[in-house]
């Protein structure tokens, strides 16, 4: 049996989504573990869990003959990869990091650099309400303390929309907040 399949049905049948499997070179085996996702439900995964999942996977690898040095079983963390809709959907009105296949060139239209290829936003669903578009200001965050004049106008905002094909990479943009979780903001 395949390890993407040994792996896949330990940990969906343990009732957690598998996120990511990576094998280094070094014999490291590190699986990436989450809840399945439901609507206005926001579990995160513990230490317990990475240990039920680890335990079973050990048994499960070692019944197929699967041979690895180390097994390492984790949450996305704060920076989880965006791979499949579903991941999108989850997180639209998210602040994420994104890597096109290919830079922006012509269709860059003046707005950006057409070389570029990496963009920070809010993830949100285009006008259409079918794909995914990328909103950013290039205006500088306002440090604190800082006074703003009142009379100052904003940058303006820019949008980029893209498929799920065009990305090389996306991830949730790590954001640490010491003041504790602040409830997702509804619309």
């Amino acid at each position: 049996m395949a390890l993407q399949q040994i792996v896949q049905e330990t940990v969906t049948g343990l009732g957690y989504d598998l996120v990511d499997i990576d094998r280094t070179a070094g014999g490291l085996l590190r699986i990436t573990i989450d809840w399945p996702w439901q609507p206005g439900s926001e579990l995160f995964i513990n230490v317990e869990d990475c240990e039920k999942v680890n335990r079973q996977l050990q048994f499960a690898l070692e019944v197929d003959g699967v041979s690895y040095s180390r097994l390492e079983v984790s949450s996305p963390g704060i920076d989880r990869p965006l791979r499949h809709a579903q991941d999108f959907e989850r997180f639209v009105g998210s602040l994420i990091d994104i890597t096109l296949k290919l830079p922006m060139a012509t269709d860059a239209a003046g707005m950006v650099n057409p070389s570029r290829k990496k963009f920070r936003g809010t993830l949100e669903r285009d006008a259409t309400g079918q794909g995914w578009q990328i909103v950013w200001s290039d205006e500088p965050p306002v440090k604190p303390g800082q006074k703003v004049s009142k009379k100052r106008v904003p940058l303006p905002l820019n949008a980029l929309g893209f498929t799920l094909e065009e990305l090389r990479e996306a991830r949730l943009a790590p954001v640490v907040d010491f003041k504790g979780r602040k409830p997702k903001e509804t619309a």
